[in-house]
């Protein structure tokens, strides 16, 4: 039993400290379900972006209560499927987004090893609602898990959807989102379903982001940089000074996107590669590549999952690999329990890499260099989860066949964003040179 409560204890490190600093979340009380307490106070809203925020991602988020009388039969429930029979397209964007993926078997098997109160803390932004989280317990069979029936307007897996539409929309039953485009009718127009909805600013601001892409004071940090840092990567940049926010790129046009480093075309937006080849006599070339970060208001990549590994390669008269040249990693490289940090190689706003490699020409043969960029999204999980079940026999075995899951889908998220071939010049010609 020793053993597996150290085990237990490191895989708490190795989640939950990736979470800020948290509080427990709204848990049954007296075998009532969390949407039966009383009701809280409204959010306050107004000119104060951060007034309205402070209290929109009060943590834990309260739970929204039963909805009111005069609410029609779609527009009482927290289903999201529901919101997108008036808001079609949001919905439609959101089924392929990451957010609707935040509670996937990556960190569902978790919450077979940790407490409660790991868990609710990962939830604070995977699954942020009472009520998915009154959902978890009782489906994991936590302490005071409720006996009463759960609401109508609760659908049983909320809890499985992730940072679903009413994470962001709904609080005290109340509907809230950005101001309406010119033309549109006000917010709060009688007669409109859910009686309309508050409008905010908020919504445009990139504050409303970094209730979950910031870590806080006391939040893990290592090197002191906390491990979640990407608001204030971007606060540093020129882009927060000349007005672009993280919905400028991640919600194009109000689009319910989120696309990142998953994304081969948001990558591609992200970087400037520039590939060049030189003669350096009739048996001598030297290959250089620069990598820009063009395009991210923020590291590239941000966060310390992700690792883009940039690769120049010679290539034979046939097309076919001779040979690697060389190559480099852009990642922040800590290991699987986040007590230590090997290196941190991203590149910020406008930051490059530069490296190249010579090598020998045959005379008389044709060949050309190539430069692959190649992102493994979820490189942290792959060694983390692999590290896992290689101590399986101490895990319980309700969690070995989602880590087995979550393991194999975060290996198959690996792509090559970018590849690009410069001819090497015969001598006494200039360099070639190839960019995107």
């Amino acid at each position: 039993m020793k053993r597996f409560r150290q085990f237990r204890w490191i895989v708490v490190l190795a989640v939950a400290a990736v979470a800020p600093a948290l509080s427990v979340a709204w848990l049954a009380d007296h075998g009532r379900w969390p949407w039966q307490l009383p009701a809280v106070g409204s959010p306050v809203h107004g000119d104060s972006v951060q007034a309205f925020l402070k209290q929109f991602w009060a943590s834990p988020i309260p739970p929204q209560g039963a909805p009111p009388a005069s609410y029609g039969p779609y527009t009482t429930s927290l289903a999201p499927r529901a919101c997108g029979r008036c808001h079609a397209s949001q919905y439609r964007d959101w089924r392929t987004s990451l957010h609707h993926a935040a509670m996937g078997p990556g960190i569902q098997w978790q919450f077979h090893v940790m407490n409660q109160r790991a868990a609710n803390a990962c939830m604070r932004c995977h699954a942020p609602l009472a009520e998915q989280k009154a959902l978890t317990a009782a489906e994991l069979k936590w302490p005071n898990v409720p006996h009463t029936p759960r609401p109508a307007y609760v659908p049983a897996d909320l809890a499985h959807q992730g940072l679903v539409c009413a994470a962001c929309h709904v609080r005290n039953q109340r509907r809230f989102g950005p101001p309406p485009r010119p033309g549109w009718p006000a917010g709060n127009t009688p007669g409109l379903p859910h009686g309309g909805f508050t409008s905010s600013t908020a919504y445009q601001d990139s504050r409303f982001c970094a209730a979950c892409h910031q870590f806080g004071p006391g939040g893990a940090e290592l090197n002191g940089v906390p491990l979640e840092n990407t608001y204030r990567e971007w606060r540093a940049s020129h882009y927060a000074r000349e007005g672009v926010t993280c919905q400028s790129c991640h919600m194009p046009g109000g689009r319910h996107l989120w696309r990142g480093i998953h994304d081969p075309a948001m990558v591609r937006k992200a970087v400037h590669i520039v590939l060049q080849v030189q003669r350096l006599g009739p048996d001598r070339a030297h290959a250089s590549v620069q990598v820009t970060n063009s395009g991210a208001g923020h590291d590239f990549p941000t966060y310390l999952v992700p690792r883009v590994t940039v690769v120049l390669e010679l290539l034979g008269v046939d097309g076919r690999v001779v040979r690697r040249l060389a190559s480099r990693a852009i990642s922040r490289h800590v290991n699987t329990a986040l007590t230590h940090q090997d290196s941190d190689t991203r590149l910020p706003p406008d930051g490059q890499l530069d490296f190249g490699a010579g090598f020998a020409v045959t005379p008389g043969s044709t060949r050309h260099v190539r430069v692959r960029l190649m992102v493994d999204p979820e490189e942290w999980y792959v060694r983390m989860y692999s590290g896992m079940l290689a101590r399986s026999d101490e895990l319980p075995a309700t969690a070995l066949p989602l880590l087995r899951r979550a393991l194999a889908r975060a290996r198959s998220e690996v792509f090559e964003a970018y590849h690009a071939a410069a001819a090497v010049p015969a001598p006494g010609h200039p360099p070639t040179t190839v960019a995107n």
